[in-house]
């Protein structure tokens, strides 16, 4: 592996031009193709096997042309304090406002709440919803501001008037500020870390390349593959995170190499071998992990992680030939100031990387016991982690769709939000109207719901849908009680579905797929590993140290998002249960990038083991000459997706906050305290591996172990030269 990407970085090096023009007509390709294809689509949420999925189904296929995926808007009215909505001059403002709701072109219609009953007991709130022709994706600005003039007109009149509903939701999702702040932050990182501006701006150039190159590529394959428009967000965080860090570790390593006084051919050869190795190992991993997410069995979810791990396969390739290149064009000025001028610096005095390994050696028995301590007592929070999907309630108090949610909720009681679907399939009864009429009242009389509404057939006259009012909130335990109930008590052929029971089983599918995305995703890493470290005990440490760095980021996140601890620093305006789709997010992104900073800053100690330093000397050398690259990489990481806290939407800001905190416990605390506590006990027993075991598996040279063989003042190999035309030089 070494000596192949040693010649390939020489190459690219060498035919720096070629390989530039090369990255240029591939980025102009793909992007003149992407502007020129149909783009992403719009495709709809499913989850395959749940009953709310079913029951979603059976809908579409007996009730054709219902447009039961159509988009829809609610009007909420609040009569001013001790008036009602049904006095006549605000009834007359609220009839003059569905009139207005109803002109527009992409409208099918808008019920009046004073025909359809949707006034509160109370008289004090009322509601109107319109309902679309078209899915929400494709209601126009038009459509959306035709609603906001018109509630505009209500307000006039003297009544508080809130709106929400899918119409109104623009889709914008992260914003591009998230984006900014990290590849600002990045910039500063890199700029302290390597002195240089050319050496700073080197990484953020590359990752722009590659991730513009992945954007470019999920247009252009959108419509063909079914990629909807969230599904490049995840391949846009990662790919730019990645991108930075893998072009750090590799322009770090040639720095390294022209210290020692090399020329800038051979630094960079060398740069590629070795630390282009270890990312390539360390890609792999993030691409394991997120091919991984196929198990869970979610197609949108399977797209995204797919998507990503092709965002991170460009990073690799971009990392391998274009930085090399860029490297031939400009060979100096990535260097450091003093060491243009010296021309060599074989200085190895100790810097912060040995001073600490040094002190973490003398107290490995400490350090470790308080890091695992610390990072258990961060996780037990996450014995009491409820999933669940936020919706508006999560939101901040200053959006119209919370105070929508809030006065819905005071006038018509807190399960109205989150209202039960019944579908009643009477195929084949003897009677199906009195079938379903069994199903309605049986469940109006369960416990817990409040009220039910007449059941609507459809033409053949053999299903029925209606809905079911719970007493309790959508996020509440006791609805997720009452719909197992429910569900658990039929005799009759029905399904319950709706938003809220459809975030219930989504809970229950990712809590039931996690398990087995674990094993999978962790089995595979530990074999890579044991490839590249041809050790039993690094691996498996490696494994046990990122349970523990996931584990307790979700206790985290339980803490701030669900018990509200510390909620406000945040902007968590409302405290409920996690994201269902979180602990798969996390783990699978995170353990990945866990493998990124095992693979770098293990394989400094693994080189140096192998060339000869005592098994502790070798966790000094690695940290020497990896701990500021990986602090660095770990910071850049931690700012792009911190970057995404300060977003408004509840869901967003969940995610960067799990993810920057993982990453600041697994690169802080399990790699730069924990695994090299763990090294230092073991000593020797680190990197041992049976004999048979030894034989068995395949040899991958990520030391550079090759590159060193060559005696002293060997003549340069040509890359374009096999082995055999340089005889002197083994490869």
């Amino acid at each position: 592996m070494a000596a192949f990407l040693y010649r390939l970085g020489r190459l690219a090096f060498r035919r720096r031009g070629y390989v530039a023009l090369m990255w240029v007509a591939v980025l102009a390709a793909v992007g003149l193709g992407a502007l020129q294809a149909p783009g992403t689509s719009d495709e709809e949420f499913s989850m395959p096997g749940i009953e709310s999925q079913k029951a979603y189904d059976l809908m579409q296929e007996r009730f054709p042309g219902a447009a039961a995926d159509g988009a829809t808007a609610r009007v909420v009215f609040v009569a001013p304090d001790g008036q009602k909505v049904t006095a006549t001059e605000n009834k007359k403002a609220v009839e003059e406002t569905v009139a207005a709701l109803g002109a527009g072109s992409q409208v099918a219609g808008v019920a009046d709440p004073y025909r359809t009953g949707a006034v509160s007991k109370d008289g004090a709130t009322a509601y109107a919803t319109v309902t679309y022709k078209v899915k929400s994706a494709d209601v126009t600005d038009a459509s959306r501001t035709a609603v906001r003039k018109a509630a505009e007109q209500a307000r006039d009149a003297g009544l508080t008037v809130e709106t929400g509903g899918s119409a109104l939701d623009g889709g914008a999702g992260a914003g591009g500020m998230a984006e900014v702040i990290g590849i600002a932050v990045a910039a500063v990182v890199l700029l302290i870390t390597f002195g240089s501006l050319a050496a700073a701006g080197l990484p953020l150039l590359t990752a722009l390349i590659g991730v513009a190159l992945t954007m470019f590529a999920i247009t252009l394959l959108g419509s063909t593959l079914g990629l909807s428009t969230s599904t490049g967000t995840l391949a846009m965080m990662l790919g730019l995170a990645v991108g930075i860090d893998y072009a750090l570790f590799v322009v770090s390593r040639y720095r390294e190499e022209r210290a020692q006084g090399r020329p800038p051919e051979e630094a960079t050869g060398l740069a590629v071998g070795t630390a282009g190795s270890a990312v390539v190992f360390a890609g792999l991993t993030v691409v394991i992990a997120l091919a991984g997410l196929t198990v869970v069995g979610i197609p949108m979810l399977t797209k995204m992680g797919l998507t990503a791990a092709g965002a991170v396969v460009v990073a690799v390739l971009v990392a391998l030939t274009a930085v090399p290149a860029l490297l031939g064009f400009w060979p100096n000025a990535v260097l450091a100031r003093r060491l243009r001028k010296r021309g060599v610096d074989n200085s190895t005095g100790d810097n912060g990387g040995t001073r600490w390994a040094t002190f973490v050696l003398r107290r490995p028995l400490p350090v470790l016991l308080l890091g695992v301590l610390g990072l258990g007592a961060l996780a037990l929070p996450m014995t009491g982690l409820q999933l669940g999907m936020p919706g508006d309630e999560a939101k901040s108090t200053s959006t119209t769709e919370r105070r929508a949610y809030d006065d819905l909720a005071e006038g018509f009681g807190p399960g109205f939000n989150g209202p039960l679907t019944v579908v009643v399939d009477a195929q084949g009864a003897a009677d199906p109207k009195a079938d379903v009429a069994a199903v309605n009242q049986k469940i109006a009389r369960t416990d817990g719901i409040v009220s039910v509404t007449q059941p609507r057939f459809n033409k053949a006259g053999d299903t029925a849908v209606f809905t079911a009012t719970p007493s309790t909130s959508p996020t509440d335990e006791r609805t997720k009680d009452l719909v197992k109930a429910i569900r658990a008590e039929r005799t009759e052929s029905f399904e319950v579905t709706g938003t809220t029971a459809l975030n219930i089983d989504i809970a229950d599918k990712v809590q039931a797929a996690l398990v087995p995305y674990l094993v999978t995703v962790v089995g595979l890493a530990v074999v890579l590993l044991l490839v590249v470290f041809r050790s039993v005990l690094v691996p498996l440490k490696a494994a046990l140290g990122f349970l523990l760095s996931v584990l307790a980021a979700l206790g985290a996140v339980v803490v701030v998002f669900q018990e509200g601890h510390g909620a406000s620093v945040f902007g968590v305006e409302q405290t409920g249960p996690i994201m269902s789709l979180m602990p798969i997010f996390l783990v699978g992104i995170v353990f990945g990038l866990a493998m990124d900073y095992e693979v770098f800053l293990v394989s400094r100690m693994r080189e140096a083991y192998v060339q000869g330093e005592s098994a502790r000397q070798a966790v000094v050398s690695g940290f020497r000459h990896s701990a500021r690259v990986v602090v660095a990489a770990a910071l850049i990481m931690i700012a792009v997706f911190a970057g995404f806290i300060g977003e408004s939407d509840s869901m967003i800001k969940m995610i960067g906050f799990g993810l920057a905190t993982a990453v600041l416990l697994d690169a802080f605390v399990v790699r730069m305290a924990i695994v090299p506590a763990v090294l230092a006990l073991l000593g020797d027993r680190a990197w041992w591996l049976p004999q048979w075991l030894d034989r068995l598996l395949p040899r991958v040279d990520i030391e550079g172990e090759a590159l060193t063989r060559r005696p002293a003042g060997a003549a340069e190999p040509d890359p374009d030269l096999t082995p055999d035309e340089h005889p002197q030089v083994r490869v």
